[in-house]
Protein backbone atom coordinates (compact mmCIF):
# COMPACT_ATOMS: atom_id res chain seq x y z
CA UNK A 1 0.00 0.00 0.00
CA UNK A 2 1.58 3.48 -0.84
CA UNK A 3 1.20 6.03 1.58
CA UNK A 4 1.57 9.84 1.76
CA UNK A 5 3.65 11.32 4.25
CA UNK A 6 3.69 15.24 4.20
CA UNK A 7 7.81 16.36 4.93
CA UNK A 8 9.05 19.81 5.68
CA UNK A 9 8.72 22.97 7.28
CA UNK A 10 11.12 24.05 10.48
CA UNK A 11 11.16 20.42 11.75
CA UNK A 12 12.84 19.29 8.85
CA UNK A 13 14.85 22.47 8.38
CA UNK A 14 16.04 21.47 12.03
CA UNK A 15 16.84 17.96 12.20
CA UNK A 16 15.19 16.17 8.27
CA UNK A 17 17.85 14.20 7.22
CA UNK A 18 18.12 13.56 3.15
CA UNK A 19 15.57 11.15 1.37
CA UNK A 20 16.02 9.03 -1.70
CA UNK A 21 13.92 7.35 -4.06
CA UNK A 22 14.12 3.82 -3.24
CA UNK A 23 15.45 4.20 0.47
CA UNK A 24 14.36 2.32 3.36
CA UNK A 25 12.30 5.09 5.96
CA UNK A 26 10.47 4.47 8.93
CA UNK A 27 8.84 7.82 9.87
CA UNK A 28 7.32 9.21 12.76
CA UNK A 29 4.11 10.77 12.14
CA UNK A 30 1.60 12.91 13.69
CA UNK A 31 -2.13 12.17 11.42
CA UNK A 32 -4.38 15.32 11.40
CA UNK A 33 -7.18 16.28 9.61
CA UNK A 34 -6.45 18.53 6.42
CA UNK A 35 -8.74 21.40 5.23
CA UNK A 36 -10.07 19.64 2.82
CA UNK A 37 -11.94 17.34 5.36
CA UNK A 38 -9.13 14.13 4.51
CA UNK A 39 -6.65 11.83 6.99
CA UNK A 40 -2.70 13.33 6.81
CA UNK A 41 0.20 12.12 7.96
CA UNK A 42 3.18 14.51 8.85
CA UNK A 43 6.34 13.67 9.67
CA UNK A 44 7.33 14.54 12.94
CA UNK A 45 10.87 14.54 15.22
CA UNK A 46 9.33 16.76 18.03
CA UNK A 47 5.60 15.93 18.12
CA UNK A 48 3.29 18.98 18.43
CA UNK A 49 2.78 20.94 21.64
CA UNK A 50 0.01 18.39 22.53
CA UNK A 51 -0.24 16.12 20.30
CA UNK A 52 2.45 12.82 19.87
CA UNK A 53 4.29 11.54 16.75
CA UNK A 54 2.28 8.15 17.52
CA UNK A 55 1.79 6.88 13.52
CA UNK A 56 4.76 4.85 11.90
CA UNK A 57 4.69 4.45 8.51
CA UNK A 58 7.82 1.82 6.95
CA UNK A 59 8.45 1.42 3.62
CA UNK A 60 10.95 2.12 0.73
CA UNK A 61 10.30 5.79 -0.76
CA UNK A 62 8.94 5.12 -4.46
CA UNK A 63 8.58 8.99 -5.11
CA UNK A 64 9.41 12.40 -3.78
CA UNK A 65 7.28 15.55 -4.60
CA UNK A 66 7.94 19.45 -3.81
CA UNK A 67 5.05 21.80 -3.23
CA UNK A 68 4.82 24.83 -4.51
CA UNK A 69 2.79 28.02 -3.52
CA UNK A 70 -0.64 27.31 -4.89
CA UNK A 71 -0.11 23.47 -3.88
CA UNK A 72 1.44 22.62 -7.00
CA UNK A 73 3.39 19.20 -6.70
CA UNK A 74 6.44 18.69 -8.92
CA UNK A 75 8.27 15.53 -8.50
CA UNK A 76 12.22 15.84 -7.38
CA UNK A 77 15.30 13.11 -7.61
CA UNK A 78 15.66 13.79 -3.42
CA UNK A 79 14.94 15.75 -0.59
CA UNK A 80 17.75 17.02 0.64
CA UNK A 81 18.42 17.45 4.25
CA UNK A 82 17.49 20.33 6.18
CA UNK A 83 20.60 21.64 6.74
CA UNK A 84 21.24 21.33 2.96
CA UNK A 85 18.00 23.24 2.36
CA UNK A 86 19.31 25.81 4.77
CA UNK A 87 23.04 26.22 2.93
CA UNK A 88 24.57 24.65 6.08
CA UNK A 89 25.61 21.47 4.94
CA UNK A 90 29.77 20.72 3.24
CA UNK A 91 28.62 18.04 1.37
CA UNK A 92 25.18 18.83 -0.15
CA UNK A 93 24.48 22.07 -1.81
CA UNK A 94 20.35 20.94 -1.37
CA UNK A 95 19.20 21.57 -4.81
CA UNK A 96 16.49 20.23 -6.16
CA UNK A 97 17.05 18.42 -9.24
CA UNK A 98 14.10 16.79 -11.82
CA UNK A 99 14.06 13.15 -11.60
CA UNK A 100 14.22 12.14 -15.28
CA UNK A 101 16.30 14.93 -16.73
CA UNK A 102 18.99 15.60 -13.73
CA UNK A 103 18.03 19.65 -14.55
CA UNK A 104 17.97 21.47 -11.77
CA UNK A 105 14.73 23.03 -10.05
CA UNK A 106 13.94 26.07 -8.74
CA UNK A 107 14.30 25.94 -4.95
CA UNK A 108 11.86 28.14 -2.06
CA UNK A 109 9.71 25.71 -0.93
CA UNK A 110 10.28 23.43 1.89
CA UNK A 111 7.15 21.59 1.65
CA UNK A 112 7.71 17.98 0.18
CA UNK A 113 5.43 15.16 -0.24
CA UNK A 114 7.00 11.80 0.37
CA UNK A 115 5.49 8.38 -1.16
CA UNK A 116 6.42 5.23 1.06
CA UNK A 117 4.84 1.91 -0.44
CA UNK A 118 4.44 -0.37 2.87
CA UNK A 119 3.89 -3.79 3.45
CA UNK A 120 0.21 -3.24 4.89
Amino acid sequence: MDVVVEVGGWEHECCGEAVERNQLVDFSCIRYQGPDGRERLAESHHGGLDVRADERVRGRVTDIQVVRDGGVAQAVLRLPSGQALRGFDDGDDGHLEDPWTGDLLPSGSTEFLVTVRTSR
